[in-house]
């Protein structure tokens, strides 16, 4: 057996940008190679995670593990730094297993693909590198890498309005970025001490108005990528644009980047300015369910409506996260979790029916159930899946969150059940949008000016297979929920005790002051808080 001091997490971040450099030397005559190549990569990958993670990773253990760490840039203090725990584990996880599955989703692209596949492979080091970084300037570089290869990806192989979707895309994400540029460099430079160490920076003690403003930069660009009203618009227009596997991937591992980062920056690292912003993320978190539902119902294109629903979904991440509780910020990991594989079959079963249909436009579908019903059934799995339906990863996550906000002993009663109340309204609409979407696609009588493509018909094995390897994990959550949870536990059980723990003394500073002159929200109680 490997001993535990290799260094896995260097290797699993690097391996498929390194491998990708081989991919230009592949004949271009050769595109079966290609795509067998960068699948092999991903498979690897996904594969030395699992006996990573499963060999030398300690359940009960909520500090960083597996911990690598090199002096890359030695003048500027920049050092290679990667860790994993309880809250970035399962998100590598998620990455492996979707970002797999999109390069096998992708195998009919023919249109450059050597540049492709050698995008979605840079993409994916990227990406894990964003979960694993511990040096504050290695986790911007690989927040700003992942922007490259997705503009490219929307702006060569998406449709008709690709240019558009993809310009607005890198303007919003690489614009926000530069919150997290300045917002880092503040906290590396301030004190006595320059380090840009993750886990040293959240040590520091920093004026009170000083970590406000970091934080309201931080949640800004963060929010970009969550996406957060109103910093939403981009995403719409780059899903309705980009191709499936790109879809799956935008939707299943690159929203999660920002809820992730909340959590990891805004929350371990400037937890006195958290309690502030707390009860401002609840009220964002509620009109993102309230507008995103409202706008999914309005939408007429099945990518728009879908990508919508996402804004909606993450919603709850954003009131999990604000809830102090462990089964609140624990429901917020596995929201994500689960919308990840959710979104990601929901976009791919899309991608197949516009393969087949040649349009995405509700109004245009309809009646193909009868020529595609194994689409039809999985395409309603998914969907039950993404309106809660019991039994199913969407429901525990969605629960798990509500009872984080309304056992919170933070939050006044009636601001709670304010919220509580609005949420549930969104639940009630998503199965309305959702199921008024079904029904138009697939119920009813087949639209004469729709022609399915007669060699492509049905679902083939190999987008069944895609499909059941994001539906098996959504149903195994669902029916057993300790699948996922006993991952994050213990690390959002010691989340909730740190940024509890600034209650009492952010309490006597009477906050609730600063929350009657700006939304109205609830007082902290400073007497019966620990």
């Amino acid at each position: 057996m490997i001993s535990a001091e290799f260094p896995w997490l260097s290797l699993i971040t690097l391996l498929p940008v390194v491998a990708a450099f081989a991919i230009p030397f592949i004949p271009d005559n050769k595109t079966n190679i290609v795509r067998w190549y960068a699948l092999g990569v991903g498979i690897v990958d996904l594969a030395l995670m699992l006996y990573c993670f499963s060999s030398s990773y300690d359940l009960q253990e909520s500090a960083f593990q597996l911990f690598d760490s090199y002096a890359w840039i030695p003048q500027l203090g920049i050092r290679w730094s990667v860790a994993v725990d309880g809250l970035s584990m399962p998100l590598v996880l998620l990455t492996g297993l979707i970002t797999t599955l999109a390069m096998l989703a992708a195998w009919k692209v023919e249109k450059k693909a050597k540049l492709f596949y050698f995008l979605m492979l840079a993409m994916y080091s990227a990406q894990i590198g964003v979960f694993v970084a511990q040096d504050m300037l290695l986790f911007f570089l690989m927040w700003e890498l992942e922007l490259v290869p997705v503009y490219l990806l929307i702006s060569i192989w998406g449709g008709e309005k690709r240019r558009y979707a993809a310009t607005k895309f890198i303007i919003y994400t690489a614009a926000a970025s530069i919150f997290i540029l300045v917002g880092g460099l503040a906290m590396a430079f301030y004190g006595d001490t320059i380090t840009f160490d993750m886990t040293t920076l959240g040590y520091k003690e920093y004026p009170k108005y000083f970590e406000l403003l970091v934080y309201a930069g931080f949640l800004i660009a963060f929010g970009v990528k969550l996406p957060i009203f109103p910093l939403h618009t981009w995403l719409p227009d780059a899903h309705s644009e980009a191709s499936a596997p790109v879809s799956m991937i935008l939707a299943g591992v690159m929203l999660k980047m920002g809820g992730y980062a909340l959590i990891r920056l805004n929350i371990e690292m400037l937890p006195n300015a958290h309690v502030y912003f707390a009860p401002v993320l609840v009220v964002l978190g509620v009109v993102n369910i309230i507008y995103g539902s409202l706008a999914a119902l309005a939408q007429d294109h099945l990518k728009r409506r879908l990508a919508y629903s996402s804004i909606a979904h993450m919603g709850f991440v954003l009131i999990g996260i604000a809830s102090f509780t462990e089964l609140g910020i624990g429901g917020a990991v596995l929201q994500m979790v689960s919308h990840g594989l959710i979104a990601a079959s929901l976009f791919f079963l899309s991608g197949i029916t516009y393969e087949r249909t040649h349009t995405l436009a509700m109004e245009k579908l309809g009646g193909m159930a009868k020529q595609m019903p194994t689409v039809f059934a999985l395409f309603t799995m998914g969907s039950l899946a993404s309106l809660g339906l019991p039994g199913m990863s969407g429901f525990v996550g969605e629960l798990t969150v509500f009872l984080g906000i309304a056992t919170s002993d933070v939050y006044s009663s009636s601001f709670k059940v304010v919220v509580v109340f609005l949420a549930a309204v969104g639940l009630i609409l998503t199965p309305i949008y959702l199921l008024a979407m079904l029904r138009q696609t697939f119920y009813g009588e087949q639209n004469s000016g729709i022609v399915i493509e007669k060699f492509l018909g049905d679902a083939k094995p190999r987008e069944i297979f895609i499909t059941a390897c994001l539906l098996v994990p959504i149903i195994g959550i669902g029916l057993y929920p300790k699948i996922a949870t006993q991952v994050y536990d213990v690390k959002t059980v010691a989340v909730a005790a740190q940024v509890r723990n600034v209650l009492p003394v952010i309490a006597q500073q009477q906050p609730s002051s600063l929350y009657a002159r700006t939304l109205g929200a609830p007082s902290l109680a400073s007497s019966n808080t620990q």
